[in-house]
């Protein structure tokens, strides 16, 4: 239920693949969303593999864009969510499972239902990322190759739009998908303008996100029932303010 009174607009902090899509839902929901990414992309080619990958492991759908034009669509696919196992079908993939949540659920899935002796994995990640869940993976018996599929960094100003609606009170939630996302947008945030956004109800992924936004003075914070986009859309609800 959304209180009498409250403002309408959204502020949705997540970088392209995704960001389009969670627009959509914000503004299906009833909300007025604003983009705003926290994060740039920048996809990478990967080097020379060895021939053949018993399955490639997605930590993200920023990560299916290499996968797609290295691997074979007969190439097993562990993803890390839905929505990220969801790109990897729309790619081409034709045997994709999904763990539905973190990489520590991604590494259960894997080691309860994969065999070292299958063959090597390709693990697919951003830049800097990626490294506990390949050492966790090889304590279990797997070989793991790693590569780096893209590189985040951080967004270097906030657009001017964004700001004027949190200055006059537009914005009643702000939307973060990571802990790196969360601490690269208030980064990039104005000291003038901190006070207006850290007022709005902050709806993260994971208490590391959360644990961000406390350092930052956020004063409500909704921790997401699960780590995706679909439990945070949840949290956030249909809008019910009078649109008159």
């Amino acid at each position: 239920m959304t209180p009498p009174g409250i403002s309408r607009g959204v502020l949705v902090t997540r970088p392209e693949p995704g960001l389009s899509e969670t627009l959509a839902a914000v503004s299906a929901a009833g909300w007025v969303p604003y983009a705003s990414p926290a994060l740039c992309i920048t996809p990478h080619s990967l080097r020379a593999l060895p021939s053949r990958f018993a399955a490639c492991v997605l930590t993200s759908g920023q990560a299916v864009q290499a996968a797609q034009a290295a691997l074979p669509s007969t190439c097993p696919v562990y993803a890390v969510g839905d929505r990220t196992a969801q790109r990897a079908q729309l790619a081409g993939f034709v045997g994709v499972q999904s763990a539905q949540g973190d990489a520590e659920a991604l590494a259960a899935l894997i080691i309860r239902t994969g065999t070292p002796a299958s063959g090597p994995l390709l693990l697919l990640s951003g830049a800097r990322q990626g490294m506990e869940l390949a050492s966790r993976l090889r304590q279990a018996g797997f070989r793991v190759v790693r590569r780096v599929a893209y590189t985040a960094r951080p967004a270097r100003q906030i657009a001017p739009d964004v700001l004027c609606a949190l200055q006059v009170g537009e914005i009643s939630h702000t939307l973060f998908f990571s802990s790196e996302s969360a601490a690269s947008w208030m980064a990039a945030l104005p000291d003038a303008s901190r006070g207006a956004v850290c007022r709005t109800t902050a709806i993260v992924i994971s208490q590391a996100a959360a644990a961000v936004l406390e350092k930052a003075g956020w004063t409500h914070i909704i921790v997401a029932r699960k780590p995706n986009a679909q439990a945070m859309l949840a949290a956030l609800g249909v809008c019910t303010v009078d649109r008159a």
